[in-house]
């Protein structure tokens, strides 16, 4: 099973680029963030027409997630748990059915917590709390799961190719990578560390400065895996290269394989 995480950065801007690369890629499910559309002027038939499911939780103009999945997907849920006045569309979780197993996959646009200090960056944190307790309780559950998406953390400084310009940003403060610690700490696996080590390997390059052409990026998509999820771990890539094709993104998917 090949399960991607993939901020599009908007579904209208990105209406030809990502079924290009669905095409091309051809994975199981994808987890989407940043689609910035409401769930009735979401292109659904884009996706439909190639065998997906489409599962969505919408925001007019901002934040958005969906599921994308060729497999039969069950008990589909929105919102992250733990704070019932949170209105802002940043998490979806599905049972994904496979061949042999069931995963339960949560899909997530973690906020990006800037300025610092301040209510944004309060946010972020409460925000990560709520991660923390929810996978505590999926652990519970002893099924199999992944949280994946647009983490906005940096966790390492070889996940920056310049990281002292992020010192006191809200993605590479201490608090946010001591946050991203007690969620990881928990017994879960960075897919992609666990298979690629070494500075160099980014999901995300600026718009601006031509942060792309001089690689100037940063590593905030990411893979996390329940212990019976790790298990299963085949593989864990970037697709680089989709950043340099016709109107990207200014992320680029991430993917796992699974044998599951």
């Amino acid at each position: 099973m090949k399960i991607a995480t993939f901020n599009i950065n908007g579904i209208k801007a990105r209406a030809e680029a990502l079924p290009a690369w669905l095409d091309t890629a051809q994975p199981d499910v994808v987890l989407l963030q940043e689609i910035k559309s409401v769930d009735e002027a979401f292109p659904r038939a884009l996706f439909e027409d190639r065998g997906y499911q489409v599962e969505t939780h919408g925001q007019k103009s901002f934040n958005g997630v969906a599921i994308l999945s060729k497999l039969p997907l069950e008990d589909v849920t929105r919102g992250l748990p733990g704070d019932n006045a949170d209105e802002q569309a940043r998490w979806i979780e599905a049972t994904v059915v496979g061949e042999r197993d069931a995963l339960r996959i949560c899909g997530l646009y973690l906020p990006n917590g800037n300025p610092v200090p301040g209510p944004k960056y309060d946010y972020k944190l409460a925000w990560m709390r709520r991660l923390k307790a929810r996978a505590e309780a999926l652990l519970a559950e002893e099924m199999p799961f992944l949280m994946a998406g647009d983490y906005n953390i940096i966790p390492q400084a070889e996940d920056a190719a310049t990281p002292d310009a992020w010192r006191e940003d809200a993605l590479f403060r201490p608090e946010s990578r001591a946050a991203w610690r007690d969620v990881v700490n928990l017994g879960l696996t960075d897919a992609f560390r666990a298979r690629v080590q070494g500075p160099g390997h980014y999901s995300f390059w600026d718009y601006q400065a031509g942060a792309w052409n001089r690689n100037n990026g940063i590593r905030i998509d990411h893979f996390l895996l329940s212990p019976a999820c790790a298990d299963h771990l085949r593989d864990c890539q970037i697709d680089r290269e989709v950043r340099g094709l016709d109107k990207p993104s200014d992320h680029v998917p991430v993917w796992v394989e699974l044998d599951i």
